[in-house]
């Protein structure tokens, strides 16, 4: 078996045994190969039972000086994702393959760095609500989004992937299937209630996502999901509108989020129920906010 054979097997484990989402697959798929095209290039002909530490110590050297077009370096957090994903493919070999490869744990992980969590005050909350032009379909859609983000803590993910059908704007709650497939009941405000309302009274369709397109390139399409907002959409939305407040923080749909949840540690939740709210897996994920 060859590293790049190994690694097409490893991903279709991840993805049928482990049953983890497209976008885990992808994320593994994009550290990984990054290793294996350096293989290729500085150990071209390695099999994967001749990885070593001193491999390994020459790959790392390669990610702590790798620069991007912009000139700049690799995040030490993103270099740790390379090692992760390293060493589950590693451990996939071991145990799956029965590989006598380098064993997963001799490979040390980077010292993780404090997490710095940017959320916004109830000034900058209400200054980046009030910015989208509500007298037009878009910044309905626009102001629902901002609202709906707040008031749920959803991930952009899953707010790109909403239907209207899950809405239920009488009792202000509906379900969401998040990470690990996991699934959470959120809440809506009054005030996100008001606005998704008023963005698809104002729509004129049927089509089925929650938010969609409405550019001059979406007038006469009939496929409703090819309408569908995208995450990468929904990001450059939330980073206009923060650039045009003129916000003091980088604002994206995770920054709301973060809002989201220190909004209710500061109202008196405990961290077990917005551990819930955020679909954690694990506490110590959520007491980055304590």
């Amino acid at each position: 078996m060859t590293i790049e054979e190994g690694i097409s097997r490893f991903l279709e484990s991840v993805e049928v045994e482990k049953g983890a989402a497209p976008l885990t697959v992808k994320v593994y798929q994009h550290y990984l190969r990054r290793f294996s095209d350096w293989v290729a290039e500085n150990a071209p002909g390695i099999r994967p039972e001749e990885i070593d530490l001193e491999l390994v110590r020459r790959y790392r050297i390669y990610l702590s000086r790798l620069t991007g077009p912009d000139g700049m370096g690799l995040k030490k957090i993103t270099q740790g994702y390379h090692i992760v994903a390293l060493r589950a493919f590693l451990r996939y070999l071991v145990v799956q393959c029965n590989i006598a490869t380098l064993a997963p744990e001799k490979i040390e992980l980077p010292k993780s760095v404090q997490r710095q969590v940017a959320f916004l005050s109830a000034d900058q909350l209400q200054r980046l609500l009030e910015v989208p032009d509500t007298s037009t379909v878009v910044g309905l859609r626009d102001r629902a989004i901002l609202e709906t983000l707040f008031s749920t803590g959803l991930r952009v993910s899953e707010l790109s992937r909403l239907n209207r059908d899950q809405i239920d704007l009488d009792r202000r709650e509906f379900g969401v299937i998040g990470k690990g497939k996991k699934p959470r009941v959120v809440f809506l405000s009054d005030s996100a209630a008001e606005w998704l309302r008023k963005y698809l009274d104002g729509r004129g369709d049927h089509f089925k996502p929650l938010f969609i397109r409405h550019d001059p390139g979406a007038v006469g399409e009939t496929d409703g999901q090819k309408l569908r907002l995208t995450p990468r959409s929904v990001q450059v939305i939330v980073s206009r509108y923060s650039r045009m407040c003129g916000l003091p923080v980088r604002a994206t749909p995770h920054t709301l989020r973060h809002t989201f949840a220190t909004d209710l540690l500061s109202a008196g939740a405990d961290i077990r129920s917005v551990q819930e709210m955020l679909g954690h897996e694990s506490i110590r994920t959520t007491q980055v906010y304590t």
